[in-house]
């Protein structure tokens, strides 16, 4: 890298906030009162992310008489759900790829349930009033290497083999490039109805507005310290109160679960974005980008980059960070080093944005599993559920896992309980050092791969026939 790019990538950092963009707002809504008091109710929900707050909605929606609290160590959307990307996909398996290797006879129906899991997020948005700025422009998974261009191409073949194609459409050069002017871009994968682009941070405090408004008690600020059986239900302990209930739903997802058993199954992988000034009209017009799809380049370590409702460009992704032993800090939000590494790889997908300016520079933790996507389970006879594992794809997908915890704290038997996808959990991560040494050589092998052409070497292709797996 010479010295001059450097400066000049660097430059572009100048002014740079160290804060989340969508949290940056005067809009922000003022957090709900702490609990203070012992309470009771019929469902307690732990946590105030999306998990929680879908959770909370629906279960009003079933039973409006339901008596439901809801409590959030921080502010209602603080953590993942108000500093990722705003990609709400409809894909319920960290992507089709990764659901057909795990679920191959469930993927037609993994699809169906995805696809309903958005359109129902879109009608919600709809029925709420939630100002989120909620696109439908769809996503194209570009490439940007000859090989890349060829496994997309072989993968649009595939899917359409499988009857599973349907909306998505193979852009060559010409076409990729018409749709948003990269010289980097060789060919792409248009899904144009699979994702929504969105204010992940309006979202939160829409659905927080919104189940306020249904009944839900919300109490800010008020972490769960404790969970134990009491007499018939459960008994959660806070710093300045209780909550006795029949049921409990976790949504805390990277953070440490209730349920200790549990917490073998996640670690926290810290990633980072950027975002630009706002551009100008002919900025703007200079990358084209007229529909305003999502986009994400199809490297193991990819970038994923979309427009904001006032059109500054979030560019984030690349660096996947694990801290040994699996901290949760508020230390690790933000990564100077990583911010250059993003702004030299920004410039080099659009230069003729040189001398754009970011505003915004920031980082979260992601609930990382093996299998990438979402497991569910119950503990305490069935008055507990869960949900965690997301992996990075959280944003549409945890209105669905919302669904399975109200199912399984039911009792029912439901198409969604029935799922391989939720009666089985991926393989625990081993313990330190084994699990930091076992990432770190994954990664390691992963960035050799987007060098060599793509080729996995042996460590990879283990990891592949073991079904385990990790990205950026």
């Amino acid at each position: 890298m010479a010295p001059s790019a450097m400066n000049q990538w660097t430059r572009s950092l100048s002014d740079v906030q160290p804060v989340p963009y969508w949290l940056d707002d005067p809009g922000r809504p003022r957090p709900e009162p702490a609990l203070t008091t012992a309470e009771t109710c019929d469902l307690l929900v732990v946590g105030g992310g999306y998990s929680g707050l879908w959770t909370a909605l629906i279960a009003k929606e079933r039973d409006p008489r339901r008596d439901v609290v809801l409590v959030e160590g921080r502010e209602v959307g603080w953590a993942a759900s108000g500093r990722n990307g705003g990609f709400c996909a409809a894909s319920l398996t960290h992507g089709l790829p990764n659901g057909l290797t795990r679920w191959p006879d469930e993927i037609h129906t993994l699809q169906r349930m995805g696809e309903g899991n958005l359109d129902e997020i879109e009608a919600a948005v709809a029925r709420y009033s939630l100002d989120c700025d909620f696109e439908r422009t769809g996503e194209i998974d570009v490439a940007t290497e000859p090989y890349q261009a060829r496994e997309l191409r072989e993968w649009h073949e595939e899917m359409s083999r499988r009857g599973l194609a349907d909306g998505v459409e193979f852009l060559d050069t010409d076409a990729v490039r018409e749709q948003v002017n990269s010289p980097t871009f060789q060919a792409g994968l248009w899904d144009r109805r699979g994702v929504a682009m969105l204010n992940p941070a309006k979202l939160a405090w829409g659905l927080k507005r919104a189940c306020v408004e249904l009944g839900v008690r919300v109490y800010e600020n008020t972490p769960a310290l404790t969970l134990k059986p009491y007499g018939p239900g459960m008994a959660v302990r806070t710093p300045y109160g209780r909550i006795r209930a029949r049921g409990v739903a976790l949504g805390t997802n990277v953070f440490p679960n209730l349920v200790r058993r549990v917490r073998s199954y996640t670690v926290p992988v810290y990633d980072y974005a950027l975002m630009t000034e706002p551009l100008t009209s002919e900025q703007l017009d200079s990358i084209g980008w007229k529909n305003r799809q999502g986009l994400g380049d199809s490297a193991n370590q990819f970038h994923y980059f979309r427009l904001s409702a006032g059109n500054r460009v979030l560019w984030g992704g690349y660096d996947a960070i694990y801290p040994y032993g699996g901290r949760v800090r508020a230390e690790y939000d933000d990564r100077p080093e990583t911010y250059a590494k993003l702004a030299g790889h920004f410039f080099t997908c659009f230069p003729q944005l040189e001398g754009v300016r970011f505003s915004h520079a920031w980082g979260g933790a992601i609930d990382t599993c093996s299998r990438f996507s979402a497991f569910f389970g119950t503990a305490h006879r069935s008055k507990v559920a869960y949900a965690a594992g997301y992996t990075g794809l959280g944003v549409g997908a945890t209105r669905f896992g919302a669904e399975v915890m109200l199912d399984l704290l039911s009792g029912e038997r439901t198409e969604r309980t029935e799922l391989e996808m939720v009666r089985k959990k991926p393989l625990p991560f081993p313990p330190e050092p084994f699990a930091w040494t076992g990432i770190a050589l994954t990664k390691w092998s992963l960035a050799r791969a987007d060098a060599q052409g793509g080729r996995r070497n042996l460590w990879l292709r283990t990891m592949d026939r073991l079904g385990l797996g990790f990205d950026s």
